[in-house]
């Protein structure tokens, strides 16, 4: 790991699960700001906030600034404001997302929208399931912060949003346009926050389909750590190979 221009780092299984910090996850963030190297926390959990994410990891002991946090909501709301700009949403999301994304100038519109915009929804219902349903079999557009199955905790795993974004496709025929990992628009959106050479960035995460499929189909380097969701025997038939495997962060630059 030579030449590195900076790391992007996933959260949910690969600094904390759940409540609870890995061990040695924030002493390998401070070997990176010894070595002065750039970093950014990158997840696709979009169920909370760039705040949210901020506080919790200096509860655990982060010594870190909001810049450090790059979320798929940050990354959908430059999106739809680049590609999809002046147009409506309606969306399924908690009101922590709601909350950021209209602070974010994304107009939301409950009656006619353009857009069905889902996310991790944890407070989802019946009934945002139906409108959003209704809406697309209109010809509406949707679009996902993320395509993760499950979600890590410190007590295994919650179900995310990638059943319902085949729950959505399989009932209105509609093809999901998803933002998150593995976009390559987040490894560029996390080479401007560093201000680095997107060539020499390094992927650390805990996920084959999202973390190292990101990294390999934007031909960067990458680390899977073995302390979240994927197993070593996972990644036989993947088709994917990372540039290294470790047991935890904790083994990083050490």
């Amino acid at each position: 790991m030579d030449n590195v221009s900076g790391y992007m780092i996933d959260m949910d299984g690969t600094v904390y699960r759940g409540n609870e910090v890995i061990p040695g996850a924030p002493e390998f963030i401070e070997r990176l700001k010894a070595k002065k190297i750039p970093f950014v926390f990158l997840t696709n959990n979009s169920a909370w906030s760039r705040v949210h994410y901020f506080n919790k990891l200096t509860k655990m002991g982060f010594r870190i600034s909001i810049e450090n946090i790059l979320t798929s909501t940050t990354a959908t709301v430059t999106f739809l404001k680049k590609h999809r700009k002046g147009r409506t949403v309606y969306p399924l999301g908690t009101a922590s997302f709601v909350k950021e994304i209209t602070h974010s100038g994304i107009r939301i519109n409950e009656d006619d929208p353009d857009i069905v915009l889902l996310a991790f929804d944890t407070s989802i219902t019946y009934e945002k399931m139906n409108n959003a349903y209704q809406f697309l079999i209109k010809g509406k557009e949707l679009i996902a912060t993320h395509p993760d199955d499950l979600c890590p905790t410190e007590n295994g795993y919650d179900i995310d949003i990638g059943p319902f974004i085949r729950f959505f496709e399989s009932m209105t025929g509609k093809k999901a346009t998803v933002i998150g990992k593995p976009n390559p628009l987040m490894v560029k959106m996390a080479a401007e926050t560093m201000d680095v050479s997107p060539d020499g960035m390094v992927m650390v995460g805990d996920r084959i389909y999202t973390d190292m499929r990101m990294a390999a189909d934007s031909g960067i380097r990458s680390i899977l750590v073995l302390t979240g969701e994927a197993k070593m025997s996972d990644l036989d038939g993947s088709g994917i190979i990372p540039t290294e495997t470790v047991n935890s962060v904790d083994e990083i630059l050490r």
